[in-house]
């Protein structure tokens, strides 16, 4: 079938769900934004008299990480202008939206069990046929499709964007074990031609392919550190932009 994007659903509007929503806006595809209800008001919505039934409190989490966004250095967004493209919602009152979606992406935060939870939600709603990938940075890709229907299994896969995704190249495509070919020759071919990223196809197997071998040169840095009684402050001066890396350099690429 030929297939095409004019909307996807990003799951999670953390630093990674807000900017990829922000990419796909960038190439004029629309966004659903969408993150979690708050349980408790904060001291200002108490003094306004809010409960947390009302519309600004129940999308406080998705509102206050799409404004931040927006100030983001580097910006996100090619154009401000182009923030019209993101709607924004939450799991609880807008999760049926992403039926209208032709790619549904989660990407909340790395724990398995919470990721299923999300997915059980996903199968809910979704039109059958439509994408749905996980932007997991490392979580086996076949742990997360597990209990799901075939027709969910078949459209799903890993595609790890790497931060911030506007400027980063690289997109990590992972196949699940039941994962049609032809949703993968898709998205890499997406991925190149629209999203203008180096695709790269990995093998299920733990970190994928960056992160494996980024976590093994920290490793091994701190090896280095340890045996030449360097500090933590040394290091990352060492190995941040000095040497043409980010300036998060090791240890605070860590924290991250």
């Amino acid at each position: 079938m030929k297939r095409t994007i004019k909307k996807v659903a990003i799951l999670g509007s953390g630093i990674m769900g807000s900017r990829i929503a922000c990419h796909f806006a960038n190439i004029g595809v629309q966004a659903l934004l969408l993150d979690i209800v708050p349980r408790e008001l904060t001291e200002e919505e108490q003094a306004k008299g809010l409960t947390l039934d009302d519309p600004q409190v129940r999308n406080r989490i998705v509102n206050n990480a799409f404004q931040s966004v927006l100030k983001a250095k580097p910006a996100a967004l090619y154009n401000k202008a182009f923030a019209s493209r993101i709607t924004l919602g939450n799991f609880e009152d807008n999760m049926a939206d992403i039926a209208g979606c032709d790619w549904v992406m989660e990407v909340v935060v790395e724990n398995l069990e919470i990721k299923k939870q999300v997915f059980e939600q996903v199968e809910k709603y979704r039109t059958p046929g439509t994408l749905i990938t996980t932007n997991t940075s490392g979580i086996p890709i076949h742990l997360m499709s597990e209990g799901r229907s075939e027709d969910f299994r078949q459209h799903f896969c890993g595609t790890h964007f790497f931060n911030p995704p506007r400027y980063l190249q690289l997109l990590e495509i992972i196949p699940g074990p039941d994962t049609r070919p032809e949703i993968i020759d898709f998205l890499m071919h997406y991925g190149d031609r629209y999203l203008g990223k180096t695709t790269v196809l990995c093998k299920d197997t733990p970190a994928f392919i960056a992160n494996r071998v980024g976590i093994y040169a920290i490793l091994k840095v701190v090896h280095t550190m340890q045996k030449l009684g360097l500090t933590i402050d040394e290091v990352d001066k060492l190995t941040g932009p000095v040497i043409g890396r980010p300036k998060s350099a090791t240890f605070r690429t860590s924290d991250v």
